[in-house]
């Protein structure tokens, strides 16, 4: 009998969630004795608590303050925004339950770990549940719920944050960062040395940032063609095409949003970008040096100090210095950009999805086999709405 698993991720704030989940669905489709059912988290809230997701966008687009605000408001207060995403979601999660009937519950998004442990204790429903964490460093204590069965941590760091808001050891698990099959790549398909070099700027999926005025000066100073993806941001796409292909023609390449972006990191050299988990992981995955010029606070605070401490790209606080740094990892025929890229590929685990998966089905095998009885009895009865 298959084991069905479902994921509560989020299509809406930011592309990180959604790309963590087609990640497992990849090898899911391998496995054929697992079943995978996504839904957005925020959905299960009807209306309002969707449009409280999709605020996400706009608002670290044009108001970095008030997002570390709420980051901030969300960390002292984890157990109110438990109890109010718990009274939004219960119905339509308890209908889903009885929909899918899933062996395991695994949570991808922080919003929905403490209120889905909250419905899953008062209604007296036997499912394991487990968490995947989706930040590098500074998590918040909506990730790290130690009433969950398990908690699976990309890296050694937030393993660490876990610890300090008192998750036993024993339930967390150091698995790596997920990405998709398409980005991971052998070192010799990537393209080789080009006469020009290629720069690749990137902001995660809404594209924040002075993207022209950095690229301005990329292509004043080196003989380089600049790949701008400004994501969804439509305006940002506009303004960059505006003040930059009448100058530059060909040098500068602008994009939208764009479902083929391994291929433009394949191509590149060095990325220019925030400091999103999904990007800096999928740049790694792809060979690709990164330079991180900014971050959101709060959960990506850190993500530059992570970088460079794994030597996985550098960190340009301020741009100014953004031309010296480049020279510097030019030098010397690219000594330190050739250390940065034989870092990443020491560091990167390709096989952190498959071994994520491996993981939900040993130990649903292992731990939860009694519990399945429990929970098949009370699926014979329809929840109250």
């Amino acid at each position: 009998m298959n084991k069905k698993i479902l994921i509560i991720s989020s299509d809406h704030t930011g592309h990180g969630h959604k790309s963590i989940a087609e990640s497992l669905q990849e090898k899911m489709n391998l496995n054929k004795e697992m079943e995978m059912h996504v839904v957005d988290g925020f959905a299960l809230g009807g209306t309002a608590l969707l449009n409280i997701g999709k605020s996400y966008a706009p608002i670290t687009r044009y108001s970095a303050q008030l997002w570390n605000a709420i980051w901030h408001f969300s960390a002292m207060n984890s157990i109110l925004v438990d109890k109010f995403v718990e009274v939004m979601i219960r119905n339509n999660f308890l209908s889903v339950l009885n929909e899918v009937k899933p062996d395991l519950i695994l949570s991808i998004h922080p919003n929905f770990n403490g209120s889905i442990i909250n419905i899953l204790h008062k209604e007296n429903i036997r499912i394991p549940f487990g968490t995947l964490i989706a930040d590098l460093v500074n998590i918040y204590p909506l990730w790290a719920d130690p009433r969950a069965d398990f908690i699976l941590s990309p890296t050694e760091e937030a393993k660490e944050k876990c610890l300090e808001f008192g998750v036993p050891e024993e339930k967390i698990n150091v698995v790596g960062f997920p990405v998709r099959e398409r980005f991971h790549i052998d070192s010799d398909k990537r393209s080789g040395e080009a006469s020009t070099m290629n720069f690749l700027m990137m902001s995660g999926g809404e594209g924040v940032g002075n993207m022209s005025a950095i690229a301005e000066e990329l292509l004043n100073h080196f003989d380089c063609t600049v790949s701008i993806i400004a994501g969804r941001n439509e305006k940002l796409k506009l303004e960059l095409e505006t003040s930059l292909k009448d100058r530059f023609g060909d040098r500068a390449k602008i994009y939208g949003f764009v479902k083929n972006i391994q291929d433009l990191m394949l191509s590149a050299d060095i990325a220019i970008t925030r400091g999103s988990p999904n990007v800096m992981f999928e740049s790694v995955a792809t060979n690709l040096p990164i330079i991180i010029t900014t971050a959101l606070p709060g959960q990506e605070k850190d993500n530059p100090w992570f970088a460079e401490k794994h030597n996985l790209g550098v960190y340009c606080q301020h741009t100014e210095n953004l031309i010296s740094i480049i020279e510097d990892l030019l030098d010397d025929d690219g000594k330190r950009l050739a250390a940065i890229k034989e870092s990443q590929r020491n560091f990167i685990n390709k096989h952190a999805a498959e071994e994520i998966l491996n993981f939900l089905q040993s130990a649903e095998k292992a731990e939860y086999e009694p519990v399945k009885k429990k929970f098949a009895f009370r699926f014979a009865f329809a929840p109250n709405k």
